[in-house]
């Protein structure tokens, strides 16, 4: 089973840089592109009655200055990866997708 750190560090490196948050603070002061990320659920396949495939389900927020970002397709190829919808808050674009990792 993989961990939240080697999805972090997934998302760094398809980011290129540290502006990757796990449930920041409100506090942190970001730099854009941002992806902000947290655990939303965790999927449990059962057969005969028992538990045989857990699959963590996280919210992944990725904000960027830009409209036309190129980090949406990026992120679209993870595996399990499905996008959820488009906002504008604060004049930043945010895209919002769901991931099982």
């Amino acid at each position: 089973m993989t961990s939240r750190l080697d999805l972090h560090r997934e998302l760094v490196g398809l980011l290129g840089s540290n502006q990757v948050y796990f449930q920041p603070p409100e506090s942190i002061r970001m730099t854009y592109p941002a992806i902000v990320y947290k655990l939303s659920n965790v999927d449990i396949k059962y057969a005969d009655d028992r538990k045989y495939k857990r699959m963590k389900r996280y919210d992944i927020t990725l904000i960027d200055k830009n409209p036309d970002t190129k980090y949406v397709d990026d992120i679209l190829d993870l595996p399990y990866c499905k996008f959820d919808r488009y906002f504008i808050y604060d004049n930043l674009n945010h895209y919002m997708f769901t991931l099982f990792y």
